[in-house]
C-alpha cells in the first residue's frame, strides 16, 4: 500500500520502519527531518511536507498531542485539505476523545475514511511490531487499514464502529498503567523502609501475584531508577490523565483516583522532571516515606 507516516518519534520511528518492513510503500514526514534519516536508508521516501505525506492511499499520524495533531490535520496544506478522497487517515496518537470525534466529522464531510487506532506499548515493542492497537471506525475503513494495523502490532482489538471509543479505551488503559505504577512506588516505599531489597521484591510478586508484563517491566524501572531515557516522558503521561477526567467528566463517570495521579504527575513536573519516564513518579511515594534515591 502506498502510504504516508507522518510523526516520527521515539514511537511513529519504529511504526514507519516496520510499515516498510512489510513491503509498504512509505512517504515520511517529521517536522525535524533529522529524525527520518535512519527510515530513508531503509527505503522510505521522504515528504518536504505534510501535504506531500498525503498523496497516498492511506496517512497514518503518530504525534505527541491533540495541539500537534489538529495542527497536522487542520492546518494550511494539512491532511484535510491534502487527502485525496477515499483514502483512509489512522490516527495512533493518543488524543482526546472530543477531538477524535471532530476528526470523524470532518473527515466523513471531506469524504474521506477515518479510523482510530492508537496503540499500548513502549518504543522498543513499536520497534518489534508488538504493539497492541485498539482500533474503531466504519467496517470499510478498518478493513483498508488492517494491513497497515497488522505491520505494526502483534493484533489488533476493533471496539466500535465510532472511532472516539478507542481513544477512550486507550485512554482508560493508560489510567490503569499509571495506577500500577503509582501503587508499586507506594508498596515498594512501604517496605523499603523496612530493609526489603527493591529488585528481590519485583521479583517475588512478578513471579507470583503478578506475573504481567505491565508489573514486571515498570517494576525493575522503579527499582533499578531507570527513568531515562523516557519511553514514555513525564508531561505525555501528565496530558493523558487530564484526558481521562475530561472523557470521564464529560460522561458523568467519577474518577477519584485520576485525580490523585493528576496530582502527582503535576508533582513530578513542578519537581523538574519534564526529561523523566512517567514511572519516576513512583520517587514522590519514596521521598513521601523519607527514603533518599540514587
Amino acid at each position: 500500500m502506498k502510504v504516508g507516516f507522518i510523526g516520527l518519534g521515539r514511537m511513529g520511528a519504529g511504526m514507519a520502519a516496520n510499515l516498510i518492513e512489510a513491503g509498504h510503500e512509505v512517504t515520511v514526514y517529521n517536522r525535524t527531518a533529522e529524525k527520518g534519516k535512519a527510515l530513508l536508508a531503509q527505503g522510505a521516501k521522504a515528504a518536504d511536507s505534510v501535504a506531500a505525506a498525503c498523496r497516498a492511499e492511506a496517512v497514518v499520524t503518530m504525534l505527541a498531542d491533540d495541539q500537534a495533531l489538529e495542527q497536522a490535520v487542520f492546518g494550511r496544506g494539512g491532511i484535510l485539505e491534502s487527502l485525496s478522497a477515499g483514502a483512509v487517515h489512522v490516527s495512533c496518537s493518543t488524543v482526546s476523545v472530543e477531538l477524535s470525534g471532530k476528526l470523524t466529522e470532518r473527515h466523513a464531510a471531506a469524504g474521506h475514511r477515518y479510523v482510530a487506532a492508537p496503540v499500548f506499548g513502549r518504543p522498543e515493542v513499536a520497534a518489534a511490531g508488538q504493539l497492541f492497537v485498539i482500533a474503531a471506525g466504519e467496517p470499510e475503513a478498518v478493513e483498508a487499514a488492517t494491513p497497515l494495523l497488522e505491520a505494526v502490532g502483534q493484533r489488533t482489538f476493533v471496539v466500535s464502529r465510532t472511532p472516539k471509543v478507542a481513544n477512550l479505551v486507550k485512554l482508560s488503559g493508560n489510567f490503569l498503567i499509571a495506577s500500577v505504577i503509582e501503587s508499586l512506588g507506594e508498596a515498594l516505599a512501604l517496605v523499603g523502609k523496612s530493609g526489603v531489597d527493591a529488585h528481590q521484591y519485583i521479583e517475588l510478586l512478578t513471579s507470583s501475584l503478578f506475573n504481567v508484563p505491565i508489573y514486571r517491566n515498570y517494576g525493575m524501572l522503579i527499582a533499578d531508577g531507570k527513568f531515562q531515557p523516557a519511553g514514555f516522558a513525564a508531561p505525555l503521561g501528565y496530558k493523558d490523565i487530564r484526558l481521562v477526567l475530561a472523557a470521564a467528566e464529560e460522561l458523568r463517570v467519577p474518577l477519584p483516583f485520576a485525580a490523585v495521579l493528576r496530582e502527582r504527575l503535576l508533582a513530578l513536573l513542578a519537581r523538574g522532571g519534564e526529561a523523566l519516564d512517567w514511572s519516576a513518579i513512583a520517587t514522590l511515594a519514596a521521598a513521601d516515606a523519607g527514603l533518599a534515591r540514587d
